[in-house]
């Protein structure tokens, strides 16, 4: 699988998904800054990474989706590349089109940073295949800005489609419905708030996610 990680100022875990990749793949992702504005040729998978892209000025991940690389990245999903959005990335691809709903400030309105279960909603993708009969996960979250929200007419189209892929199980931030992650209509782009990539082999936040990306290699 050919993967690259999209670099924005204030991205902070592209290491976190760099590694991840490598861990998986064997291979090292192509790091993409984001005024390059294009995707290496073959690449299978893009990953949005968290962190605080400009900031999180204005709106958050509004300024990183007017970015020179956006347009490559829409094209890639367009012919049906995968996108795995990340955190600060979820909220990119919302900002981006790729993803409905948008992202607002936490209802506690505190900064939630620590382990979280999630229920997988739905194990009919290409990131979720691999956890067969598993029906739990435990993956760390760190945001402010992590409350999803959608029009009720969204929310009920996401549900009868299948593409929630991930529930809190207690909600931390007020999300709609417990929503932690959702896939685009051709279910090649997943957007979420934990950090799976942060839940691999035991590092930091246990195993959970080493999963995620091993039914993305499959897949791909």
């Amino acid at each position: 699988m050919k993967s690259a990680v999209i670099v924005f100022p204030g991205s902070n875990c592209d290491r976190d998904a760099q590694v991840a990749l490598k861990q998986v793949t064997g291979e090292d992702p192509a790091m993409v800054w984001h005024k390059d504005g294009q995707i290496p040729d073959g690449t299978d998978l893009i990953v949005l990474p968290g962190g605080f892209s400009y900031g999180d000025y204005l709106r958050s991940g509004a300024m990183a989706a007017a970015s020179p690389v956006g347009d490559a990245i829409r094209a890639h999903a367009a012919r049906g590349g995968y996108v795995l959005a990340i955190c600060n990335g979820f909220q990119v691809a919302t900002e981006l089109g790729l993803l409905p709903g948008a992202l607002l400030r936490n209802a506690s309105l505190n900064f939630c940073c620590r382990p979280q279960a999630l229920s997988i909603t739905s194990n009919a993708s290409a990131f979720t295949a691999g956890y067969g009969d598993q029906r739990e996960v435990v993956f760390p979250i760190a945001h402010h800005d992590g409350n999803y929200f959608a029009e009720d007419a969204m929310l009920d189209r996401l549900e009868g489609e299948g593409r929630v892929a991930f529930r809190y199980v207690g909600n931390p931030n007020g999300s709609a419905r417990d929503i932690a992650g959702i896939l685009s209509d051709n279910r090649r782009v997943l957007g979420m708030m934990p950090h799976p990539e942060r839940a691999m082999a035991g590092q930091e936040g246990g195993e959970d996610g080493t999963k995620l990306f091993q039914s993305l290699l499959a897949a791909a």
